[in-house]
């Protein structure tokens, strides 16, 4: 079947397009040419007056796994609040701050997203995440394993393993989670928490294993560089959410020997110590320092008013935060050994001096840093503020005028301490569809996604040009997913089920002598159950495995 999009105005920043009207021709789910003059057109779309741009991904939202499912059963109110009516086409399911598997991929698609990228896939849990992810419908999904507080990398850098020891090791864990990259939380800082350390910077060794934060994370970056592994290390760092630790986020950039890295949910690390509450704005240098080091990138975690849930694997950050649980329930949990997970829900308060500072600090990040290749739009769902609020971010990354008016109602003491109102930028169409479809693809390691060119997959979103940027990308007028037609009019008119995507870094087999036997003496399953195969992903006929090019070992250029 051969689908023409006729007269759109196109932006694809891959291919440098910006604003420019012409056809896209859609055959068996790929873009393909212009096809030759006699041949027949099956369905045409005239899009004149409307806006085109790749589908939108998502590199960072927690859709799948053990805390996201922990989020969704305590709290049952958020699923009663919420209740959604869909259509005989669709699924019931519902839910605010943590939607079920159903109601997130209904809702991604009817904004526009064509996939989303589970930041924190615990090993031992990721054929449960998977599980969930395969379950959520229409987007296609991925994952980044999680490393660097696990028993056995401590244990192999207390022994002084070489580097391609641990690299095999890092690819044998990519590969038999079917993850897309490498997530570290609090560097070292999980495991440090069981040992009663409740605060961890990044040059402090771990009480047990005599390893520092800034170890692990050199470590890992090197390994994930040398593997060839496309995304770079992402980094949530130490000290979440602690006032001062935009020292520990300039060191953590400046301690990984160039090597490109990643850091995830920014704004929660931009924390100065100035001001009568000990408690400013550190945003103007992290932007300062991403603009200068070129091997940084970020996304921005931004926070956004009401209630929503926080979900980490930073069970040590998770634990300090208990006390401000809303409502007053919380969990903190372990998985054998290899990390751990702390669930407490939070409502976000424009009057709260410093829920209103973080949302300027988040925003203030955004409009410094100068190139958007390198910086994404995120809330860290659910813990800045559920996706569903993307429409509305946008609107205030776009629209000056809406931002101050937004600013102005704030705590005034916050707006004293913030200079968000004298920042000038407005974002442009085509830098949103930077953040959102070609930079986050390139970024994350996916070639045939995020833009519009001959060969990529037929993930395309169609958008009535609106000034009020909120509705405009709150409703797309189509969305085709693999070149079918999924949404039309902002509701979803079929349901797909979209694939996983993956990297497969070649290893050395050895290595699994010695895993298989870290699982024997320490682990309650063996080594070969905790593998996800395609087989796994693809046996209830929903999902299969997108394989994405890995650039095999390199070394480090000077």
């Amino acid at each position: 079947m051969l689908i023409k999009l006729t007269g759109g105005t196109v932006y694809d920043p891959a291919h440098g397009i910006n604003g420019k009207v012409m056809d896209i021709y859609v055959r068996d789910g790929r873009i393909v040419e212009r096809p030759r003059d006699e041949e027949r057109i099956d369905q045409e779309y005239n899009l004149a007056g409307k806006v085109v741009m790749a589908g939108a991904i998502d590199m960072h939202t927690h859709i799948g796994g053990g805390k996201v499912n922990i989020a969704r059963t305590m709290l049952p109110e958020d699923h009663r609040g919420d209740p959604v009516a869909h259509s005989d086409l669709c699924k019931a399911g519902c839910g605010h701050a943590a939607p079920s598997t159903l109601t997130t991929g209904y809702r991604y698609a009817e904004m526009g997203y064509t996939a989303g990228f589970e930041p924190a896939v615990l090993p031992m849990n990721a054929r449960q995440a998977h599980l969930e992810m395969g379950d959520t419908p229409i987007i296609d999904k991925g994952g980044y394993v999680m490393l660097g507080s696990d028993d056995l990398l401590l244990r192999m850098m207390t022994a002084k393993k070489d580097q391609n020891a641990i690299n095999d090791y890092v690819a044998w864990t990519i590969n038999a989670s079917q993850a897309m990259g490498v997530k570290v939380v609090n560097p070292g800082g999980i495991s440090a928490f069981k040992f009663n350390q409740r605060w961890q910077d990044l040059d402090e060794n771990n009480p047990f294993y005599q390893v520092t934060p800034r170890d692990v994370l050199q470590t890992l970056s090197r390994a994930v560089y040398e593997l060839g592994v496309p995304h770079p290390l992402h980094i949530h760092g130490n000290n979440l959410g602690v006032p001062g630790n935009m020292d520990t986020t300039l060191n953590t950039m400046a301690g990984v020997d160039g090597y490109p890295i990643h850091l995830t949910h920014i704004q929660f690390h931009s924390y100065g110590t100035e001001g009568d509450r000990k408690f400013s704005s550190g945003a103007a240098q992290i932007a300062e320092a991403i603009n200068k080091n070129k091997h940084v990138s970020a996304d921005v975690g931004q926070i956004l008013f009401g209630q929503t849930v926080t979900a980490s694997g930073d069970n040590m950050s998770q634990f300090r935060n208990a006390g401000h649980a809303h409502p007053n329930k919380w969990v903190c949990m372990d998985i054998e050994c290899d990390a751990g997970c702390g669930v407490v829900p939070f409502k976000y308060k424009d009057q709260n001096f410093v829920n209103a500072l973080q949302w300027a600090i988040g925003l203030e990040i955004f409009l410094l840093v100068d190139d958007p290749w390198r910086i994404f739009l995120t809330t860290d769902h659910p813990n800045g503020a559920p996706f569903t609020s993307y429409p509305h971010l946008i609107k205030l990354l776009m629209d000056k005028t809406f931002r101050n008016d937004v600013f102005s109602r704030l705590n005034p003491d916050s707006q004293a301490m913030s200079t968000l109102a004298s920042i000038d930028r407005e974002y442009s169409l085509y830098e949103i569809a930077i953040m959102t479809r070609a930079g986050a693809a390139k970024l994350v390691g996916l070639h045939d996604r995020g833009h519009l060119g001959v060969g990529a997959g037929a993930d395309i979103t169609v958008y009535t040009d609106n000034p009020d940027r909120e509705k405009m990308f709150a409703k797309p007028d189509y969305v085709f997913k693999d070149g079918e037609l999924v949404v039309k009019d902002g509701q979803v008119v079929k349901v797909t089920w979209g694939g996983t995507h993956a990297v497969k870094p070649d290893f050395d087999r050895g290595i699994e002598k010695e895993i298989s036997k870290y699982f024997n003496d320490f682990h309650t399953i063996k080594m070969d159950h905790m593998k996800v195969t395609d087989e796994h992903i693809s046996e209830d006929g929903r999902g299969y495995v997108i394989e994405q090019e890995c650039k095999g070992r390199r070394e480090k250029t000077a």
